[in-house]
């Protein structure tokens, strides 16, 4: 019979393809003896996932007269059947009838679906391990480059399921509710990770799980500073994982700069060994904290998005508590190939992250470029239009953070010392703006209140 019985898969050497016409002939059956279950059965499997060429055009035709709110029944399945001149293909009026008969239990249709989304997912496996093998024969990558790419064909396979459920509104309520009275009594508390910094915190309430966060700012204006105190808050003070991709300095320059920070000691000083011995013991005393810190640090100078998330998911599954993870900087990013400009390229970044933060339900901070048209304003203060090659960056954020420090403009500036912190852009927040006290020559920032700050 052409659309077949429930004859076993091909044999490859002594395995057989991973296939259940069982359950693929059970839940064609039973979508069309009980249409109600066919919602059920839409949330877990495609077409694409039945085995038999067959099984997927006569679920294609069911799920097309149900979209269409028309009836399903074998008779109205071979009729759309016989429009698309595939009657004969699946095996006929005959093939199509039996399907009916053959079902166990109508009732049980997920299951059935469930049966059949596991061996599309061994046989696409399978698949992704012939296309690995084959590239690794090519050896038209490197071998790096190889494993990334091996990763993420792997883990495509999982996403391929039908994404996402409704959540009855009491059962969200339920999970809120504890936050909200911990909130209440404990007064503001971070949902995720916060900055370190009490103004700051108090307008964005700290970075959110699964948001993206753009750190923006002209150069020299003190975005790896500020990003690199936020870093080694996270990991010190709340002893959350950081991941930090610094596509700009070295792994070397990071931890100096970080070290130096701490120890609140002269940077340039530090790089020519002119620091005298009280300051030589605060730097010796400052690694004890970080060094203990969960800070992992990547300076590929090179990255692309998938090797990013590749490497990001890679470290989430050893680092349980990963809280945050920050990328140094957005524009420095190698592009899709398949982008036909820059801005394409940037766009498909900025979604991109915003998809990793998603997938790994921790919150991405991407630090950002604005263009020169900043410097061409009076005042010179950033806004939203400012970011770099895309406007996209801005629809993808949930929060945008600008970094605006008057004395790079003007040398007489009464506020030196200091730096203005504008929140552009919060999802769900207002925007606002507060000062933090910012020391050049240790690269970092404190509150206003920090006395310690200055030499």
């Amino acid at each position: 019979m052409a659309g077949g019985a429930a004859a076993g898969g091909q044999a490859r050497g002594d395995y057989t393809v991973p296939q259940n016409l069982d359950a693929e002939i059970s839940v064609l059956g039973a979508s069309m003896l009980t249409p109600n279950v066919i919602p059920g059965v839409s949330e877990i499997i495609r077409p694409h996932h039945f085995y038999r060429q067959a099984h997927q055009r006569i679920y294609e035709a069911i799920e097309d007269l149900f979209s269409r709110g028309e009836p399903i029944d074998p008779i109205t399945v071979c009729e759309e059947l016989a429009n698309r001149a595939a009657l004969e293909t699946v095996g006929g009026r005959a093939y199509v009838h039996s399907l009916v008969t053959a079902v166990p239990a109508a009732t049980n249709a997920r299951q059935y679906a469930e049966i059949v989304l596991e061996n599309y997912y061994l046989r696409s496996l399978i698949k992704v391990g012939g296309e690995i093998t084959e590239m690794g024969y090519r050896r038209e990558h490197s071998p790096l480059d190889l494993i990334d790419r091996a990763e993420q064909m792997v883990f495509d396979i999982s996403q391929t399921r039908v994404m996402g459920e409704f959540a009855p509104i009491s059962e969200l309520i339920d999970e809120s509710w504890p936050e909200l009275e911990r909130t209440m009594t404990e007064g503001h508390q971070s949902v995720g990770c916060a900055t370190g910094f009490r103004d700051l915190d108090y307008i964005i309430g700290g970075f959110r799980p699964a948001n993206l966060v753009i750190l923006a700012a002209r150069p020299s204006m003190g975005k790896t500073a500020l990003a690199l105190n936020i870093a080694r808050n996270v990991a010190v003070d709340q002893g959350k994982g950081v991941a930090l991709f610094s596509l700009e300095m070295s792994k070397m320059e990071v931890v100096n700069r970080m070290m130096c920070s701490e120890a609140r000691v002269d940077h340039w000083r530090v790089q020519r060994g002119m620091l005298r011995p009280e300051e030589w013991s605060k730097l010796a005393a400052a690694c004890t904290p970080l060094h203990t810190a969960p800070v992992f640090v990547d300076d590929s100078a090179s990255l692309n998005l998938m090797e990013i998330r590749a490497k990001a998911r890679r470290l989430r599954a050893k680092e349980k508590n990963l809280g945050l993870i920050i990328l140094d900087y957005l524009q420095l990013m190698m592009g899709d190939l398949g982008a036909e400009n820059r801005q394409q390229e940037v766009s498909r970044i900025s979604r991109g992250l915003k998809i990793l933060a998603r997938e790994l339900d921790v919150p991405v901070l991407a630090l950002s470029q604005l263009s020169r048209q900043v410097e061409q304003r009076a005042g010179n203060k950033p806004v939203l239009s400012d970011l770099r090659e895309s406007g996209s960056i801005e629809q993808d954020a949930d929060v945008v953070v600008f970094i605006y420090r008057d004395e790079v403009y003007n040398r007489d500036s009464p506020d030196k010392g200091t730096a203005e912190i504008i929140v552009g852009k919060q999802r769900n927040g207002p925007i606002g703006e507060c000062r933090l006290a910012f020391a050049q020559n240790y690269t970092r920032f404190a509150d206003l209140a920090d006395k310690g700050l200055t030499p």
